[in-house]
């Protein structure tokens, strides 16, 4: 199977049905198959061909709908560019996955400007001003019927590039579906009519919720910002069912003095994904929103690799702590942990978690080097820091980067920051390695207060000594107003926050 087949089945079926929602925009699944199918022989009129990979640079829109249909009736390879990445990174990503056009909203257009002369494939530039309604119009409704192989590749996502410049991921149209499937395996069945949330942006992470909703005959509610208030009116005004956020916009909706009270009957399932979520917030939210709560892991190598609903995540299991866990295996995914020799460890010991999934990457684009690195054996390496417990759930301690060796002890920063983020007033958490004379690094733990308790260093100290351990806890504490930085995705980047303190530093170990 194919997405452009599947596709064109829900237009059939549910022609009639609103399909996309955008602000005060309203279209229906004939509406939004007419103009995929538009934007489609537009792109192919250019002289693109089936394959040809197209770069983008947009929030969410009907526009955005359009490329995401546009694409695949074409069978044109998606590269999706990040809105927050400077113009070096806009270059390598067109650049290295030989984009032959870009599309770009209109208030991104200054963005590209001079790439055609920069980047020798690079042959248009579509930016999608005032005049895109008009141009769009001109352009043939009928579908091209171009053929689709469910092995072509239907887009390449970037990886967030921790290390060196971000790598492409490319995926089929069969694992493309294989992953869409796989999220929602263990859902509440999505029904024709039901309303999906998006406040990410569906070019990358929210995406993956985009397809299902849409082959169920689904709506697609299409947020281009986020405000706590607004997005809580939406959730009731639109009577959503699905939702996407990541945990850091969770616990601000939750602080918001409107979340109590509402009615949110109609919410089926809010999956909490991207990054881990602080015990405090999960409890807030099913207190808030009921147990509509689902938690999932996974990366844009290999997805999704383990969920959990509502009652496994909030339950009393014997030899488990499901709270702190990210999950079970799915049923069609396979995780193992392995230790620096690639051998699969003891159940309940520490190791890298390893993955297999239907929709797994196929590789990294044009780089079998990073690939043969990443992929062994048809296991994908995740790089995150975990155990799989006897019951099956699997928890993550840390990426393996971000350990923190002090005094010969390896400590987790995942850990100390969930202990914290249970402190009252504190609103986010991030803690790192600092340098220090006698044990090499010690941790640091910034933290973030909204004002209404007062959090003093000691405070902190104190309950990660209680929960943790003396060597775990953080030896300095600093605090601060201003949200923590984040990664596109809405992952802290504490390579950020860690950086300055070791800057004349030419290796990161010291002592007596």
């Amino acid at each position: 199977m194919d997405v452009r087949t599947l596709m064109k089945r829900s237009a059939t079926f549910y022609a009639d049905r609103e399909c996309v929602v955008w602000r005060d925009r309203r279209h229906t699944f004939a509406d939004m198959w007419t103009r995929g199918c538009q934007l489609a022989n537009a792109l192919l009129a250019m002289g693109l061909k089936p394959g040809d990979r197209v770069g983008v640079l947009e929030d969410n829109s009907i526009e955005s709908a359009d490329f995401f249909l546009g694409a695949a009736i074409a069978n044109i390879v998606r590269v999706p560019l990040y809105a927050r990445d400077k113009r070096e990174m806009h270059l390598h990503m067109l650049g290295h996955t030989n984009c032959r056009a870009v599309l770009v909203a209109g208030h991104y257009a200054s963005d590209m400007d001079g790439f055609v002369d920069e980047l020798p494939d690079l042959e248009h530039v579509i930016v999608r001003d005032e005049t895109y309604e008009d141009w769009l119009k001109q352009q043939s409704p009928d579908d091209p019927d171009v053929d689709v192989d469910p092995d072509d590749n239907f887009i390449i996502r970037h990886t967030g590039g921790t290390t060196g410049k971000p790598k492409g991921v490319a995926y089929t149209h069969r694992a493309w579906l294989a992953a869409g499937r796989d999220w929602f395996y263990l859902f509440p069945p999505v029904e024709p009519g039901d309303v999906c949330m998006h406040v990410g942006p569906i070019s990358h992470g929210s995406g993956y919720q985009f397809l299902p909703i849409y082959l169920a005959g689904g709506c697609n509610l299409l947020l281009d910002h986020f405000h706590p208030a607004e997005t809580l009116d939406l959730i009731v005004d639109e009577k959503v069912g699905y939702a996407f956020f990541v945990p850091t916009m969770l616990n601000t909706m939750l602080q918001d003095p409107t979340c109590e009270g509402r009615d949110y009957s109609a919410l089926k399932c809010i999956t909490v994904a991207a990054a881990p979520i602080a015990d405090a917030t999960a409890y807030r939210a099913r207190e808030v929103f009921g147990d509509v709560l689902y938690q999932g892991y996974g990366q844009t190598e290999v997805l999704p690799v383990s969920m959990m609903g509502p009652r496994q995540w909030f339950a009393e299991v014997e030899g488990s702590n499901p709270i702190r866990s990210c999950g079970m295996p799915l049923p069609f995914a396979q995780i193992q942990i392995w230790d620096e020799e690639n051998n699969e460890v003891p159940l309940g010991d520490p190791g890298e978690i390893v993955a297999k999934t239907d929709g797994q990457m196929v590789g990294f684009w044009q780089n079998p080097e990073a690939t043969a690195e990443r992929v062994i054996d048809g296991w994908v390496k995740t790089g995150d820091i975990g155990r799989l417990d006897s019951n099956g759930y699997l928890y993550i301690l840390d990426r393996s980067d971000d350990m923190i060796i002090s005094g010969g002890y390896n400590i987790w920063p995942l850990e100390l920051e969930n202990v914290i983020a249970d402190l009252p007033g504190v609103v986010e958490v991030a803690v790192f390695g600092v340098p220090h004379e006698r044990w090499g690094e010690t941790p640091m733990a910034l933290c973030v207060l909204d004002g209404s308790h007062d959090v003093s260093e000691d405070d902190v100290i104190r309950i990660c000594q209680e929960r943790l351990g003396s060597y775990k806890k953080p030896s300095k504490v600093a605090f601060q107003k201003d949200p923590l930085p984040k990664s596109p995705v809405g992952k802290i980047r504490r390579k950020d926050l860690r950086e300055p303190y070791w800057e004349g530093i030419d290796r990161r170990v010291a002592g007596s």
